[in-house]
């Protein structure tokens, strides 16, 4: 692939950021863009509180200080901490030093003329401070307490603007230390009985805890676990049954846990390490005994359980390929096609705006049947309906800024036929789309998701929209599985939507959000839902996407952030109770069927994952990687690097996208696969 300078690929980034294809930039360029040397921005700078907006205004100048005519493009270089319109509005969303670029595209005919006119630019900067506490609450505190227990607050600290605060730095203080004992972390400790009040300040916000102290009625304890034996990976639940003189059980006396481990006799050194939670659910890393402590009101009781490894693993087997080396492949899509054959079809990025149509029947010869193109330089996602007879693909990059969706007939795959497109305010471009029962639900500009009325395909129209309105709110990508579309959102996590399930009246033209976890770390790029076939829990996936030094199409590149496991079987009270995440790797996307993950790990590979069971603590440190496989080509687009896209296992096969080598398909095989 031919080499381009540092600058032209500023050029070629800042004109996918805001959505316009280099055609059109230089379509756009006047007789006097040439003459352009400098930009004047007024502000230079801007301090803003979260929530405040303000306007900017600028000026392209020539080298003699006069105005020139020229088209002024805004783009901020964190839109989702701070946004800025084509106009030049400001609005601050999260705290920290941002930058907003103020540019003329294809500008600067003063500067090196072999980087094809680099665009002239001036950099905002933009001071959002943290928003002053505006309370404390304390969680995980029953207002009695027995003598001699050892009790763990949970301290939420939130500002001025509603959000959680997990650096705010408090401190803790008892009125009375002979009652109630308190340390740096919040740890309570009854001492006798009286009363005694908790005291939590942080940066000049304080709450009151009032306590109560009694004696502790326990004489008597014992710890019991629901088996005395496991795999890694299972969850074992220890339940301690206090009692008092009398017999009777002491059923409010808190429990502390702690574990010491016993590692296997021929690997004495291990990390043989396992996890407990407050309510007593137990799980271990590795193989040996475990011995759990339970200490409540200053008795104690032991119980020791046996871990057996969890003995997964497969290897995996090429059963085929489709090789694409001349540019890089997004996402697939694979089914049965009307006649009973299997087909795929993939997207291709930054390219000519093709997807493939494969006939995969024979994965060992798998050959492209059609190919479409449509006026985009991306299709990003692809997606087929139930029946195997509508497909949706998405644009970014048209050279009309139009971008939208375009409905394809594959009833008869070897000859797609184009059937409409749809672009009615889609012009932001659609990065993702998913289509379910007549509609298909198009991500539109990274802001929102469209839902399009596709029952007649020929005449698709826009029911309704869902949008949420969070400041610096945004979405990457929707998933609709019974009646319930899972938005991923960033740092707005994965939201719930009824489009037609009925738990909270929705349907697709009058969508209601009913569900939600956020995402601390804010990366939130794809969701899957799954019911637990073992255990009957609902669970949904929420996998991060991030690149810590930058994702770079030419070279390699190294992807971060993992799979957050999420309890939604109360929907009211979702909880994170586990992860997936592999070492020197990200996540990108996933899919779930019978208890296995099927993910794509984009440099670490395809990974397929045991989902059994309950699901608690570090999934790859307990040994629930059945497999793993890295797509090493050649002659790929990046010579032997791995960035698998996306995975979906079909009729016994796993096929998968490759970034840099196209479309793959595997099977497993018994045997021990490798643990990378």
């Amino acid at each position: 692939m031919r080499q381009i300078s540092r600058q032209s690929r500023i050029v070629l980034l800042y004109t996918m950021l805001i959505g316009l294809c280099p055609a059109t930039l230089l379509a756009a360029q006047g007789p006097d863009l040439g003459r352009i040397a400098s930009i004047e921005v007024t502000p230079a700078s801007l301090t803003l509180e979260v929530g405040e907006s303000a306007n900017l205004t600028a000026r392209a100048l020539d080298e003699d200080g006069n105005e020139v005519e020229a088209p002024i493009v805004y783009i901020s270089r964190s839109r989702r901490n701070v946004s800025v319109t084509d106009q030049g509005a400001v609005e601050a969303y999260g705290p920290g030093r941002y930058t907003i670029v103020v540019m003329v595209p294809g500008g600067g005919g003063q500067q090196d003329r072999n980087d094809a006119n680099p665009p002239v630019q001036f950099q905002v900067e933009v001071t959002i401070p943290q928003p002053l506490l505006d309370r404390i609450e304390v969680r995980g505190v029953p207002r009695t307490l027995y003598a001699g227990s050892l009790v763990r607050s949970r301290i939420e600290v939130y500002d001025t603007t509603g959000s959680l605060r997990p650096d705010a730095q408090t401190t803790f203080a008892s009125s009375d230390a002979t009652v109630v004992g308190v340390d740096r972390f919040g740890n309570l400790t009854p001492m006798a009985p009286g009363t005694a009040t908790l005291r939590v300040s942080a940066e000049g916000v304080e709450t009151e805890l009032p306590l109560t102290v009694l004696e502790n009625p326990a004489v008597s304890m014992e710890l019991i676990a629901d088996r005395e034996s496991a795999r890694t990976g299972d969850v074992i639940r220890f339940k301690v049954t206090a009692r008092d003189p009398q017999g009777r059980e002491v059923d409010d006396l808190p429990a502390f846990y702690s574990i010491q481990t016993h590692p296997e006799f021929d690997n004495p050194a291990a990390p043989a390490s396992g996890q407990i939670a407050p309510d007593g659910r137990f799980v271990a890393e590795l193989p040996g005994q475990y011995t759990v402590v339970a200490n409540a009101g200053g008795l104690f009781a032991t119980a020791t359980v046996e871990i057996e490894p969890r003995n997964v693993q497969k290897e995996i087997r090429v059963a085929g390929r489709a090789p694409v080396r001349d540019r890089h492949t997004s996402d697939l899509w694979v089914w049965e096609g009307t006649d009973g054959r299997d087909f795929a079809i993939t997207g291709t990025w930054r390219a000519e705006g093709d997807a493939y149509v494969w006939d995969v029947t024979d994965p060992d010869n798998m050959r492209m049947v059609d190919r479409v193109q449509v006026d985009a330089r991306t299709v990003n996602d692809v997606k087929v309906s139930d029946d195997g007879r509508l497909a949706v693909i998405s644009r970014e990059g048209a050279s009309n800024r139009r971008n939208g969706i375009v409905l394809l007939d594959v009833s008869n795959p070897n000859e797609v036929v184009r059937v409409s497109e749809f672009d009615e305010g889609l012009t932001g471009g659609v990065h993702n789309a998913f289509i379910y029962e007549n509609h298909v639900y198009a991500v539109n500009n990274g802001r929102r998701y469209d839902i399009v009325n596709v029952a007649e395909p020929a005449n698709p129209f826009r029911e309704a929209r869902f949008e949420l309105d969070t400041g610096g709110h945004s979405i990457h990508d929707v998933w609709v599985e019974d009646g319930i579309a899972y938005s991923s959102n960033w740092r707005d996590g994965v939201v719930l939507v009824d489009v037609g399930n009925g738990i909270a009246g929705g349907r697709p033209d009058r969508p209601v959000q009913f569900a939600s976890y956020a995402d601390p770390g804010g990366a939130t790029h794809a969701a899957f839902p799954f019911r637990s076939e073992s255990t009957g829990r609902f669970y949904v996936l929420m996998g991060d996407e991030r690149f810590p030094n930058g994702m770079d199409p030419d070279g390699p590149t190294i992807a971060a952030g993992y799979i957050h496991v999420v309890d939604f079987t109360d929907f009211e009270n979702p909880v994170e109770v586990a992860r997936f995440e592999v070492p020197g790797a990200g996540s990108h996307n996933l899919w779930i069927e019978d208890d296995i993950l099927y993910a794509a790990f984009y440099n670490g590979g395809l990974r397929v994952v045991d989902l059994s069971g309950e699901l608690m603590g570090d999934l790859y440190r307990q040994g629930r990687q059945i497999a793993s496989f890295h797509a090493n080509d050649r002659e790929g687009v990046v010579s032997n690097e791995t960035m698998v896209w996306g995975a979906q296992p079909h009729k016994g096969l796993i096929y998968f996208s490759d970034f840099n080598s196209g479309l793959w398909a595997v099977e497993l095989v018994d045997g021990d696969a490798d643990e990378d």
